[in-house]
């Protein structure tokens, strides 16, 4: 490893790859590394010694013709990644192209380690291609419809004509390519990430196949992905069902889908299609909905689905599945009493199972878990030290923002960009966009009594909110759960408009180990539902109903 300050150099003149070389070997010719030019931003990253003359720099690049602004060390001080296995064609090998798998290789790149990406499918992974954009549209898009056909102001006089599903899947897929193209595709030349196309095969623990093609690199990134989950049911391999990814590609809605699950994913997509019209039943093993929320938020969860019209059948078993044209039968048993379940949709969404079955990891020695997942020690490296996994396929967390961490945190490890990391998932913040949205934090009253911490809780009902009653929509509830000496806070639970934008500061009062009273002391914007997370607070000493608007 040298030592090494990177650089940010504005420059003007550059239109086209040509002036990107020009500028390159201007820089390389002072005594610059690693250098990422580019003609779209008007700039130029690059590593350099301490002792690295800026004077020079910027005559260097006069004199090939462009003009220098301004020049500014990106970092005060870094590691650039020196190979340790030489005869590697690349020090980083990716498989995969989501969130994770980009995360890590611009991270390498930035260190000016040499970086390959393979990817089976198409560009970007879930959340771009099947996953968190497509399905906020479409919700976004049932949210309106629905709140067309039942405003709740009077004087109001909407209606809403039969959803067009044809043409929100064509926008959809519209926004879904940009996105792909401007935040994945276009990316992979701006960093200088070789991309191939093709299913990874390990050959050995330092080898890859894609196809032909063999790659041999330093390290290794599993970052694969998850699928949905397919449960062992009778029948289930001859009935037309659907997933979350052709779900969300329907041009028609059905009149009746029943769906196997009642995560956020069956919550998000069943409230979808009855904001659309059709009849949904929501169906699960366990005994409790949503179970990883306290008792007060899941009545109002559960309250939220039955006042929409869903039906939610809880602890049932599964005997089979039939379909009859389009008519599809779950029968189920529920306290030993046989039910016949009947739609023209099946929906499953009953977790993800991870990608790994193409990859041969036997043969690179990377142990797996019960369900396929490649097994990680709390660094992301596997049983092989050249190989790291990272997001939805080692079955943590299925989040985006945590897929992307994991990424840098896996690159930065495995190269020695930083002293080593450990990944911390204590503290994640969760999301599920129905409407009113559920979002949580931190420790449940129920995990932290089961950890043995004495704490103390506040239940606040939304319509104590200002800006629920304003919006006329007052289902929802606050809950916070705090040590009982000291006030330090460890989880929150919120059901309301805009609960994932306000779950973003309780997260960071849990990360930072505020409390009670930083909250209460704390200033909040009025008519606001992030109002509702100080009124929280308030409610552990005071009956927030006795105060004047604002009054703490």
């Amino acid at each position: 490893m040298d030592e090494k300050i990177q650089y940010h150099m504005d420059i003007q003149g550059m239109t086209c790859t040509d002036c990107e070389h020009h500028v390159t070997s201007a820089l390389e010719s002072v005594g610059a590394s690693r250098i990422q030019a580019s003609f779209r931003k008007g700039e130029a990253l690059f590593w350099a010694p301490p002792d690295f003359s800026v004077t020079a720099a910027r005559s260097a690049v006069s004199q090939a013709g462009y003009i220098p602004k301004t020049m500014h060390p990106v970092v005060s001080s870094g590691s650039v990644y020196e190979p340790s296995h030489s005869d590697d064609e690349y020090d980083w090998v990716v498989i995969g192209s989501g969130s994770a798998a980009f995360a890590s290789a611009i991270e390498a790149r930035l260190a000016g380690a040499r970086v390959a990406m393979i990817e089976r499918g198409t560009l970007g992974g879930t959340c771009v291609n099947i996953g968190c954009v497509p399905s906020k549209t479409l919700l976004r898009a049932s949210d309106l419809h629905h709140a067309a056909q039942s405003n709740p102001f009077v004087g109001l006089h909407t209606s809403a004509a039969p959803a067009d599903l044809a043409a929100l899947v064509a926008q959809k897929n519209q926004l879904v390519a940009t996105l792909r193209q401007k935040k994945y595709a276009d990316l992979l030349p701006e960093y200088g990430i070789d991309l191939f196309e093709g299913e990874a095969r390990f050959l050995d623990q330092s080898r890859v196949a894609v196809g032909d093609r063999v790659i041999t690199g330093g390290h290794y990134l599993i970052a694969t992905g998850a699928r949905p989950r397919i449960p062992e049911i009778a029948g289930m391999q001859s009935v037309d069902y659907l997933t979350s990814t052709s779900a969300l590609n329907l041009t028609s809605r059905p009149d009746h889908l029943i769906i196997i699950g009642s995560g956020y994913t069956a919550l998000e997509l069943g409230q979808m299609f009855r904001h659309w019209g059709s009849a949904v039943t929501l169906v699960q093993r366990g005994p409790i909905l949503m179970p990883f929320y306290d008792e007060e938020v899941r009545a109002v969860i559960q309250d939220m689905l039955e006042d929409a019209g869903i039906e939610v059948i809880t602890g049932a078993s599964y005997s089979q599945v039939q379909q009859d044209g389009l008519k599809k039968t779950l029968t189920v048993s529920v306290d030993g009493v046989v039910r016949h379940l009947q739609g023209d949709a099946l929906l499953v969404a009953a977790g993800r199972d991870p990608n790994t079955e193409a990859l041969n990891l036997d043969a690179a020695g990377v142990l797996l878990g019960s369900r396929g997942e490649p097994v990680t020690d709390r660094t992301l490296q596997t049983a092989n030290p050249r190989i790291y996994a990272a997001g939805d396929v080692t079955l943590g967390p299925q989040f985006v923002y945590v897929a992307a961490a994991e990424g840098k945190i896996a690159v930065q490890n495995a190269l020695g960009l930083r002293p080593s990391q450990e990944v911390n998932l204590e503290v994640v913040p969760a999301v599920t966009f129905t409407q009113p949205a559920l979002a949580s934090v931190g420790l449940t009253e129920d995990a932290a009594e089961h950890q043995g911490l004495a704490v103390k809780t506040s239940v606040l009902p939304l319509e104590a909110v200002t800006r629920a009653l304003a919006n006329r929509e007052t289902r929802g509830v606050f809950k916070i759960v705090a040590d009982a000496e000291g006030g330090r806070i460890r989880g929150v639970q919120i059901v309301a408009e805009n609960a994932g934008d306000v779950i973003y500061a309780a997260t960071l009062a849990v990360k930072f180990g505020l409390t009670v009273s930083d909250l209460t002391d704390t200033l909040a914007p009025y008519l606001t539902m992030a109002e509702g997370l100080k009124l929280a607070a308030l409610t552990f000493d005071k009956d927030v109903n006795k105060l004047s608007c604002c009054a703490g």
